[in-house]
């Protein structure tokens, strides 16, 4: 018999497994000979004493199964019929590596580099501040995703099976442990080899890859699909097409909008990127300076009621980098990502607020893109005041609730650097004060995190997409063209790497009927 058991042991003996052996059988009453696995990890931090909180499997005169980890193989889908993927993120992945399992052929066709030649254009815009429009921290082998820390924690359960995806992430090369741990996370160091990998194994089954690959117009007829136009040249004859094309993808929003393709606007929000050092975090968390070597850099979540809005912290990076996600040239754009050990001296997270319907009234003249539209101004405020280059607008989070501009600015992982600016002139007012607010609340329940150490910066525009591209709720198909399958965050149906591989899966096994 297998039962399940809890137990809360403190970091030091949570490490050693034979303590953890020896409480788990205790807690289960079970014999010295049962086998005993670990299946969930997660850290309380509530009170002084840190504690690990474990789930054990154990098991009495029978064997606990183990996951098998191995590749599946599938016959070559080389002269099967085509489904046409537009976009290399997790969602355009997930969609070739279903399709493949129906015995159907993808081809991807991804506007930017593999994840090789797209690491000189990312070095670029951190070394030259030199933006390539199709190939940086959105675009490319792997979408957003690649560098972007791959954090894989979702509540997307109900969307599909999570640890489908993250048993697939271990068979390409992840480490099991995302398996067990609470808050699984691969790292920005490791992500462009697994994508590699996925990559090879599409293509060795008969699907194609294309890079460089920008889609610039989707044709059709009678309701029904024709031809995609790439690099406003070639035109590839299609029957369905898988739309993955992410949350930055702007001149897809466009061209839709412009040839008659419905879209929506879609909620979002907006805000900015906060740096402290790592060791205010573990101060602040753990109760103590020096975490030691059992406890990972730590993390945090915060979300404050300011008047009728709600500010809260997103995509929290401990030990991490704040990165340069420009799509365009005159624009400022910040997101973050931690290597696999986060063992940076930092530690930022995006701290934002929603943006709804009566924020952008006044451009509704704009249609369905005023979402967009406004992101755009607000990133374009952040290029100009930070001198018309990749340098970002910053200030110390003390002098932002003061509206101080900084006399200095504290070291920071933002490559490019910063310069010194009061932010409430580069926020759209609404999202300051909301800021604003939320800090000073959090001032008189973690006084540690309201820090003139701490820096706030502009801006973190991209949480999810300002669009949403309809969908069918039973074929998923667009409602004005068969065979066109909005998926993804760009099509407004996912936010993050799970949920959009999720999405990406279930998609593509809609396209794959009666194909």
């Amino acid at each position: 018999m297998i039962q399940q058991v809890q137990i809360r042991l403190t970091p030091e003996d949570a490490a050693s497994p034979e303590k953890v052996r020896k409480a788990a059988l205790k807690k289960s009453g079970a014999g010295p000979q049962a086998e005993v696995a670990i299946r969930k990890r997660s850290i309380d931090a509530r009170q002084q004493q840190v504690m690990m909180q474990l789930v054990v499997d154990v098991a009495e005169n029978e064997a606990i199964p183990q996951p098998d980890f191995t590749l599946r193989q599938y016959p070559s889908v080389a002269q099967k019929p085509e489904v046409h993927i537009v976009g290399c993120g997790p969602a355009g992945l997930f969609a070739a590596l279903t399709c493949i399992q129906k015995g159907y052929k993808p081809v991807i066709l991804e506007r930017g580099k593999n994840v090789r030649d797209r690491r000189r254009d990312l070095a670029r815009i951190n070394r030259e501040q030199i933006v390539h429009p199709d190939s940086n921290y959105c675009f490319g082998e792997g979408g957003a995703g690649t560098y972007s820390d791959g954090k894989l924690y979702t509540r997307s359960d109900k969307r599909g099976n999570v640890r489908s995806v993250l048993e697939t992430f271990v068979q390409f090369g992840a480490s099991p442990d995302i398996l067990v741990d609470a808050h699984p996370h691969i790292g920005t160091n490791k992500l462009p080899q697994i994508i590699s990998s996925i990559r090879t194994y599409i293509e060795a089954h008969g699907g194609e890859v294309h890079f460089e690959k920008r889609v610039t117009a989707i044709h059709h007829k009678g309701g029904k699909l024709s031809t995609l136009e790439c690099n406003a040249a070639e035109m590839i004859p299609v029957r369905r097409v898988i739309l993955a094309t992410g949350h930055s993808a702007r001149d897809i929003y466009f061209m839709l909008e412009s040839s008659g393709i419905a879209v929506e606007f879609k909620p979002f929000a907006m805000g900015v990127r906060i740096e402290h050092p790592q060791v205010f975090i573990d101060t602040m968390q753990y109760h103590r300076t020096d975490r030691g070597d059992l406890l990972p850099p730590a993390a945090y979540s915060f979300v404050r009621k300011t008047g009728d809005r709600s500010a809260y912290s997103f995509c929290m990076c401990p030990g991490g980098i704040i990165a340069p996600c420009a799509t365009a040239s005159q624009e400022v754009v910040t997101n973050g990502w931690s290597p696999s050990k986060r063992n940076n001296p930092f530690a930022n997270s995006g701290f934002v607020v929603g943006v709804g319907e009566a924020d952008v009234a006044h451009l509704s003249h704009h249609g369905a893109l005023r979402g967009l539209v406004f992101q755009m101004e607000v990133e374009r405020a952040a290029w100009n005041a930070g001198g018309r280059t990749q340098m970002a607008p910053a200030q110390r989070m003390t002098d932002f609730v003061q509206q101080k501009q900084s006399a200095n600015l504290p070291e920071c992982s933002y490559q490019p650097g910063l310069t010194s600016v009061d932010m409430h002139a580069v926020l759209p007012s609404f999202i300051a004060e909301s800021l604003k607010d939320a800090f000073l609340q959090l001032q008189k329940i973690q006084p540690i995190y309201f820090t003139n150490e701490a820096v706030v910066v502009g801006v973190e525009s991209r949480t999810s997409a300002p669009v949403r591209i309809p969908r069918d709720s039973d074929s998923l198909q667009h409602p004005q063209i068969a065979g066109l399958f909005p998926s993804g965050e760009g099509g407004g149906y996912a936010g993050g790497i799970v949920s959009a591989a999720i999405d990406g899966s279930k998609v593509a096994e809609m396209a794959c009927l009666n194909l």
